[in-house]
């Protein structure tokens, strides 16, 4: 049975809903969470019909939002710390944590390990698009300074998962640049551009727009570019739904409109666009698995994480994406 490790007591909420994830997720699918924090306040959110569905390991501190990334490697009591540790000591096969990303990724890349020739990890997130595939965007926001050979690995770890989670047979790989003549881009897509000429699935360099309109299923950037986009794609989102609703409170007939749409048009919109949806964000080239939530998820994010988890432990992208690497050194 798989074993997912769960940070209880990290997330904007407290444990409660982390909790209530937990439990949904039991109610779909089989694994066994192994829950990390407070014993005494788990317990107490727990319902009695799952308390031999899951094992507590008891931890007494918590990394918080405002606390140094780096610090978390001296809070070896910490809920991340230890849920991390059951990782790498084989005990779970996978973590899953809505608490400090940063404390997370730094975590998860010095205890777990990164995979031989990873030289750093990457985070990666699913944006939408207009075709049924969403497209799988790295890094946004694990390595802010990036190398050309940084960027070339992001597109083999991309090129992997896009195949083995996505289910895409012959993934579409682009480089994030100012245009998508191969002329075009900063020194280093420049010299990544030729890196990655060696990955089967790459087709060039890819403007922003290409990211929604499902021309390629992976694009690839540095995690500060890619953190910049991730954060003005949210606000996007966020303006033009808040823009919506202003204008069909000011009319009658769109009022009307709006009510006849609400869930077919805007209940499909708006569950293309909620992170909930696939509730984290997976840590790719640890020699492991880690999703990373985000910190005001709900139950549903939280459940969505967890099948992430199995569905990435389930699955060889590790595997091939060291395959991938190999073939081409």
């Amino acid at each position: 049975m798989i074993k997912i490790a769960i940070d209880a007591m990290g997330g904007d909420f407290g444990p409660e809903p982390i909790i209530e994830g937990v439990v949904q997720a039991l109610e779909e699918k089989t694994f066994l969470p192994i829950l990390v924090g407070d014993k005494t306040e788990i317990l107490s959110l727990l319902p009695q019909y799952y308390l031999d569905k899951v094992q507590i390991v008891e931890s007494s501190d918590v990394v918080s939002m405002s606390d140094q990334a780096t610090n978390a490697l001296k809070r070896k009591d910490s809920s991340i710390y230890k849920a991390v540790e059951l990782v790498r000591n084989k005990e779970a096969q996978a973590v899953v944590s809505a608490g400090h990303s940063g404390a997370t990724m730094t975590l998860a890349t010095l205890r777990i390990g990164r995979l031989p020739h990873i030289s750093k990890p990457a985070l990666a997130t699913l944006m939408p698009s207009i075709t049924n595939v969403k497209t799988l965007v790295l890094d946004v926001g694990a390595v802010t300074d990036c190398t050309p050979q940084n960027l070339y690995e992001f597109g083999a770890m991309g090129e992997a998962y896009a195949q083995k989670i996505l289910d895409v047979a012959s993934p579409k790989v682009g480089l994030l640049s100012n245009g998508s003549e191969d002329s075009k881009g900063n020194a280093l897509t420049k010299e990544a551009f030729s890196l990655l000429k060696e990955l089967d699935g790459f087709v060039g360099n890819v403007e922003g727009r290409d990211i929604f309109n499902g021309s390629v299923n992976v694009v690839v950037c540095d995690g500060f570019t890619g953190n910049i986009l991730l954060k003005t794609s949210e606000g996007v989102v966020s303006t033009i739904f808040t823009l919506m609703r202003q204008h069909i409170r000011k009319s009658l007939p769109a009022k009307i409109g709006a009510l006849l749409m609400k869930k077919k048009v805007f209940g499909n919109m708006k569950k293309q666009v909620d992170y909930a949806e696939y509730g984290g964000a997976p840590l790719l080239g640890i020699n492991g698995c880690a999703i990373i939530s985000h910190g005001s998820s709900n139950a549903k994010a939280i459940k969505n994480a967890i099948f992430q988890a199995i569905r990435y432990t389930n699955s060889d992208v590790n595997t091939t994406i060291e395959e991938l690497l190999s073939s081409n050194k």
